[in-house]
C-alpha cells in the first residue's frame, strides 16, 4: 500500500510538470502566431522558398498543437492517478509512447538531413537578399518585420550590410540603425562596413549553438521523464483494483 501511495504521487508529480510543460509550450505558440514580426514573418514573404524552411513559418499552430496535446496527456495522467482509472492510465501510456517514438524519429530524421537542410539555407539566402532589394523601404510591412528582426537579434541584414546596398532604402547611401549600433553618425556604408554587424542569419545560428548544451539536457530530461511516466503508469495499472 506503501509503495503504491508512492508510485501514484510519482506519477502525479510527472503528470503535473508535463502540465505545466505543455501549458508553457501552448502560450509560446499563441505568442508567436499573434506576434508574426519575425523572421518567420520574413519566411512567410518569400516565393518559391524550400519546403524544408517554408514550413517554419507555421512553427507557432505546431507549438499550438503539441502544447495542447501535452496538457491533455498531463491531466489525463493526472486523474488517472489519483482516481486508479485503467482507462485513463492506458489511454496516458499509449500517448506518451507514441510520442516517446515520434521524437526518437524526429531526431533520426534531423540527424540524417541535416545537410539538406544547410543546403536550403544556401538557396534561401539569395532569395531573402533578393527580396531585401525589391521590398526594404518600399513595403511599410517587409520594412517592419526587418526592422523588428534585427533589432531584437542584434544583426543586420540576413548576411550583413551588403544585402542592402542595392535597395531602394540605400540610395542616398543611408543604411539600417541597427548596422551601426555603436555609432553616433548617421549610419551609412563606411560606418557600416567599420562595425561589421554580423547578419541574422549567423546570430540565430549562434543563439542555437550557444543554448545547444541546454536544449540537449531539457530533450533529455523530457525522454528520462517519458520513460519514467510510462513505467509507474504501467505498475499502476496492473495494480488497480488489487
Amino acid at each position: 500500500m506503501c509503495c503504491k501511495g508512492f508510485l501514484k504521487v510519482m506519477m502525479f508529480i510527472f503528470n503535473g510538470v508535463i502540465f505545466l510543460a505543455g501549458a508553457a509550450v501552448l502560450g509560446v505558440g499563441i505568442w508567436v502566431v499573434v506576434d508574426r514580426v519575425s523572421l518567420l514573418g520574413i519566411l512567410e514573404n518569400i516565393e518559391d522558398a524550400p519546403p524544408e524552411l517554408a514550413g517554419l513559418a507555421n512553427i507557432g499552430y505546431v507549438l499550438i498543437g503539441v502544447g495542447a496535446f501535452l496538457t491533455i496527456m498531463g491531466f489525463l495522467g493526472c486523474c488517472g492517478a489519483v482516481k486508479e482509472s485503467k482507462c485513463m492510465l492506458l489511454s496516458f501510456f499509449s500517448i506518451v509512447l507514441i510520442i516517446f517514438l515520434v521524437e526518437v524519429a524526429a531526431a533520426i530524421v534531423l540527424f540524417v538531413f541535416q545537410p539538406l537542410v544547410q543546403k536550403a539555407l544556401d538557396e534561401i539566402g539569395q532569395k531573402v537578399v533578393e527580396g531585401i532589394e525589391d521590398n526594404y523601404g518600399e513595403d511599410d510591412g517587409y520594412t517592419s518585420v526587418w526592422n523588428s528582426t534585427m533589432s531584437e537579434l542584434k544583426c543586420c541584414g540576413y548576411n550583413n550590410y551588403t544585402d542592402f546596398m542595392n535597395s531602394q532604402f540605400v540610395m542616398m547611401n543611408v543604411y539600417p540603425t541597427m548596422c551601426c549600433t555603436n555609432s553616433s553618425r548617421p549610419c551609412n556604408e563606411d560606418e557600416a562596413k567599420r562595425e561589421a554587424v554580423e547578419g541574422c542569419l549567423q546570430a540565430l545560428v549562434s543563439l542555437i549553438e550557444d543554448n545547444a548544451a541546454l536544449l540537449a539536457g531539457v530533450a533529455l530530461g523530457i525522454a528520462a521523464l517519458e520513460i519514467a511516466a510510462m513505467v509507474v503508469s504501467m505498475i499502476l495499472y496492473k495494480n488497480v483494483g488489487k
